[in-house]
């Protein structure tokens, strides 16, 4: 027992001097660790006292270089101030020394008004005075001279508008007659055409006069059944081998010749075979007109017309006017429209299609009430023709405001092809009618000594008292008649109108 607890005091005592020793020897290490730091952070701290004297001594140099400059620029500015405060100096200088000379011209200028003022008066009495001497004199006041004077003034102002009125009239006037020669010259060399009116013509050929018979029928019922299928009169007369059909539709004299033509040939003539044919007829007929129209759309350039148009037209075929076919007259305007407006630089395609559609109600007008122009254009506008072609046909008599540069053009075509030598015929009667009617026309006009109608109808020469008509009533009484003759008569072409004023002087010498 004491040897163990022996033991064990030797090892507490063991333990307690190893404890202290390891203690000593930490202590030893830990003092020169401390050591070792303290030498360090005199060390940094070494440094870090000199990086500041460089940064003191950095500082202190841009600190002196800033201030040099700003000094600089301070001495800068107030250099450019003095400057500039000698240049308003001089300015205000200026303008002292400008008032002044305007402050003496203002007074100068005041004491002329004053002066001019004081003429003015002295002017005014002496008007006053003059005006008084003068109507003294002459017997006549102010008012009545000033009136006097104002006719005179105003028949030299007369004389001389008159004057440039007639100049500008004639230069205007050559320059388009040139103009318009030119165009329709161009026009006449591009297009020819047949001068041969033609006429429809309502006489069937017989091979004998025993036909005639044979067409009658017994009791008349051949004839009788003719006439009620086609709608024709049948006039057999005394004329040799001839049979005349009448009516007023050119479609259906056409069909009834088609038919009669066949009967004749065949022989075989009965009211039965004759309705045969009379269907057969209106079948060939109804194929020709529409083959008429389709060959006048292509004839004229207008390809992709409604077919309903093109039949339409077709019917013209069978119409005259003036003796004139009006499916030719229809293909020529167009011609001549396309050639006019390419001329001048109008829409060609338009003014084409206007021209061959222009005279297309004259198809369905002894059908339909109205105007030919209204009702082709109605019909045109139904098929969804281009607006300015159902323009160019409404507008072409002029029934409604012209409106556009092709339309213009579709009269003039229609005007030409129209007037155009051997286009149209007209019956003497109707020619002398028509002469007598313009000389009756200018004849009504105040002024008018006398009136002729020459050149075929294609003037009226108007011959006025020079002591009643002046040289601008002159004119104004051309256009008076021009319009009068416009709004009352119908006739091919354009008229003439010409007044001749003239003043004759005359004296003997004894």
């Amino acid at each position: 027992m004491a040897a163990i607890l022996g033991a064990v005091i030797g090892v507490i005592v063991g333990l307690a001097i190893g404890a202290l020793l390891g203690y000593a020897l930490r202590r030893s290490s830990v003092q020169d660790q401390e050591a070792a730091a303290q030498a360090e952070a005199q060390k940094i701290l070494a440094e870090a006292q000199a990086k500041e004297k460089e940064v003191l001594l950095t500082a202190k140099e841009e600190a002196l270089q800033i201030r040099a400059q700003a000094e600089t620029e301070s001495k800068t500015r107030r250099d450019e101030v003095l400057r500039l405060e000698q240049r308003v100096a001089t300015r205000e200088e200026n303008l002292d020394r400008k008032l002044d000379n305007l402050e003496k011209r203002d007074t100068a200028l005041a004491e002329k008004e004053r002066q001019q003022d004081d003429i003015r008066s002295e002017l005014d009495e002496m008007k006053k005075t003059k005006l008084a001497e003068i109507e003294r004199v002459s017997g006549l006041t102010s008012q009545e001279a000033k009136t006097i004077l104002l006719k005179d003034l105003e028949e030299e102002i007369q004389e001389e508008a008159n004057r440039l009125v007639r100049v500008k009239e004639a230069e205007v006037k050559e320059d388009a007659d040139r103009r318009s020669r030119n165009i329709l010259a161009t026009t006449m060399q591009r297009f020819m055409a047949d001068v041969v009116s033609e006429t429809t013509v309502s006489v069937v050929p017989i091979p004998s006069d025993d036909m005639k018979g044979r067409i009658i029928g017994r009791e008349g019922r051949n004839i009788r059944a003719l006439e009620s299928a086609t709608g024709v009169d049948l006039i057999i007369d005394d004329t040799p081998d001839a049979v005349t059909l009448s009516a007023f539709d050119p479609v259906r004299r056409e069909i009834a010749r088609v038919a009669l033509t066949k009967l004749v040939l065949d022989g075989r003539i009965h009211p039965t075979r004759i309705e045969e044919v009379v269907e057969k007829a209106k079948e060939e007929v109804a194929a020709s007109i529409k083959t008429s129209g389709e060959q006048a759309a292509i004839e004229a350039g207008c390809p992709g017309l409604h077919p309903e148009i093109l039949r339409t037209m077709g019917k013209l075929r069978y119409r005259t006017s003036y003796g004139q076919n009006q499916l030719r007259h229809a293909v020529e305007t167009s011609f001549i429209a396309g050639m006019i407006a390419e001329e001048i630089g109008a829409d060609v395609n338009i003014a084409r299609r206007g021209g061959l559609l222009h005279d297309l109600g004259k198809a369905i007008d002894h059908e339909v009430e109205g105007t030919h122009a209204m009702l082709g254009g109605e019909l045109a506008r139904r098929y969804n023709l281009n607006l300015q072609v159902v323009h160019c046909i409404e507008a072409h008599h002029e029934e409604i405001p012209v409106e556009s540069t092709e339309a213009i053009v579709v009269m003039i075509a229609d005007a030409i092809s129209g007037s155009r030598p051997g286009a149209r015929r007209e019956t003497l009667e109707l020619y002398i009618k028509r002469l007598e009617q313009l000389e009756s026309i200018a004849n009504g006009f105040k002024g008018v000594d006398k009136s002729f109608a020459i050149q075929a109808g294609r003037e009226i020469r108007i011959i006025v008292k020079p002591d009643e008509i002046n040289d601008l009533d002159s004119l104004r009484l051309a256009r008076d008649v021009s319009k009068k003759i416009e709004e009352s008569m119908e006739y091919p072409g354009q008229i003439k109108v010409t007044v001749v004023r003239e003043t004759r002087a005359s004296e003997y010498a004894r």
